[in-house]
């Protein structure tokens, strides 16, 4: 059956980012789109909390290229959504254990100028290193990031053929800390550009080098800060969807996927041509979607999780900045524990975000808002209450030891987000943030596609799907998706 585009509608299983994005795009096709989310809200897990006096975002807390999501704004033509953010002008301020620290800056000259005065690590290390940086981005962007690695055509295109010219210099079969310990001679700064890995869930002792296109994102494209926090993203693509005319309807839990003829049926009464799953794929796949996805996928890992407090401190430290991180003594240690042992480390890297730095009522005066985070494993059965208190007191023995005083007489809030909450909070498959860990040299292959390959009509989009977590690849995800159904149904 032949449909016209005023005849299609859509079903949107997740209000997550990605999900927001498909829903956008196709609205603005003409497309007829329902929402379904099993929370009461938007967002996914760029969440908000709130209290006494303390604002925080409780999910991504990193902003990279911000043209995707302008792009989603101003989709039909219209600027009738704002907005605003900042671009930042330090990235982030790193410590070690045995007090060396130093600012990562967007200005490429001062960043080289901080690597060589406080790590001696020669500029042209870091040139060579931000270089080839931006060579895996030109090779990879046009081809894993914004289209589906599934479809003949994608390898048939002009672009994807150069690309493939040049893909020895992806470094796909050489591991990420391999890599980075022959550019760089100090060990400090190889563990500075190691911990890009985590930022799809990742273990660069295992990961490819193809990982270090990562710092291109920050360094060539520049980070930044939302004006209103990093939630008003997910509140200026709702208001966009809304805008569109996509329905919403919240609290409402996907617990049953029928399919009859070529339409698909939601909990028995709601239809629809086209389904798109913004839940974790594992997740929907021992969920609403058993009849659809096989559960037994091949080489799955699930990335790692994250153990977050959020902390309401009484006081400012100025040596602080948005950005913050307390890098662990032993690395290596630290991600064999997380992925092999599955335990949080006893000397964790520490990650503290203050939004309160840059977005002030964030805070009450004179005080800050710590978003505190470690990288933790996915759950397996583990004593969650006796590695949490045990990582609480290892994070502020740590933190407390470089700033100089007790941090815990300074907390006067205290709130937190455990592996086992992100699971059954948001469906991610045993917790884990990014879907399955790029540990595997092949990861960006043996993910989920963007569609099903056995049932017409049924997509995917999200963080555990092609291309993968985070900001960025979470609304490419959906670009990706909504460009297949736009061929599919010929959206033109």
């Amino acid at each position: 059956m032949t449909h016209q585009k005023k005849d299609i509608t859509a079903i949107v299983i997740g209000a997550g980012i990605a999900g927001l994005s498909s829903a956008i795009r196709l609205a603005a096709k003409g497309v007829h789109v329902t929402v379904l989310e099993q929370q009461d809200t938007y967002g996914g897990k760029m969440g908000v909390w709130e209290q006494d006096g303390y604002r925080y975002d409780t999910g991504p807390s990193l902003f990279t290229m911000p043209q995707y999501v302008n792009e989603l704004l101003t989709i039909d033509g219209k600027s009738d959504v704002t907005f605003e953010y900042d671009e930042l002008e330090n990235i982030g301020n790193y410590f070690w254990e045995d007090g060396t620290q130093m600012t990562a800056t967007k200005d490429v000259e001062q960043l080289k100028d901080e690597f060589l005065k406080q790590l001696s690590e020669p500029k042209e290390n870091i040139d060579a290193y931000l270089a080839d940086s931006k060579i895996k981005f030109e090779i990879t962007n046009h081809v894993f990031l914004e289209k589906s690695l599934h479809k003949l055509k994608t390898y048939l295109s002009w672009g994807t053929v150069k690309s493939f010219f040049r893909l020895s210099k992806v470094d796909i079969f050489k591991n990420m800390n391999a890599q980075n310990e022959l550019r760089f001679n100090n060990p400090k700064t190889v563990q500075f550009f190691n911990r890009y890995a985590t930022y799809n869930g990742s273990n660069p002792y295992q990961a490819s080098a193809t990982l270090n296109v990562i710092p291109h994102y920050e360094f060539g494209f520049g980070a930044f800060f939302p004006k209103k926090g990093i939630r008003s993203i997910a509140d200026a693509l709702y208001q966009k969807a809304i805008h569109l005319g996509v329905i919403f309807q919240f609290s409402t839990q996907v617990s049953k996927v029928e399919k009859i003829g070529e339409r698909y049926i939601v909990n028995g009464d709601t239809e629809s041509d086209i389904l798109i799953c913004n839940m974790d794929v594992a997740s929907a796949a021992k969920g609403p979607l058993k009849n659809f996805v096989s559960s037994k996928r091949k080489k799955y890992e699930p990335s790692s999780s994250a153990l977050i407090f959020y902390w309401g401190i009484d006081r400012e430290f100025k040596e602080l900045d948005l950005h913050n991180i307390f890098f662990s003594s032993d690395y290596k240690k630290e991600f064999k524990n997380i992925f092999h042992n599955r335990k949080i480390d006893n000397d964790p890297t520490v990650y503290i975000h203050i939004s309160s730095k840059c977005k002030v009522d964030d805070a009450p005066v004179g005080c800050e808002n710590w978003f505190v985070m470690v990288n933790a494993p996915y759950v397996a059965g583990q004593d969650w209450e006796k590695m949490i208190n045990e990582a609480r007191e290892n994070i502020l023995i740590k933190v407390s030891k470089r700033l100089g005083t007790d941090i815990s007489r300074h907390i006067k809030l205290e709130h937190k987000l455990t592996p086992e909450l992100i699971q059954s909070k948001t469906g991610s498959y045993k917790g884990a943030l990014y879907g399955s860990s790029s540990n595997d040299r092949m990861a960006a292959f043996l993910r989920q596609p963007n569609f099903s390959s056995g049932h017409k009509g049924l997509y995917f989009c999200g963080g555990s799907v092609h291309p993968g977590g985070g900001i960025p690849l979470c609304l490419l995800s959906g670009k990706i998706t909504t460009d297949i159904i736009a061929h599919d149904f010929k959206l033109y």
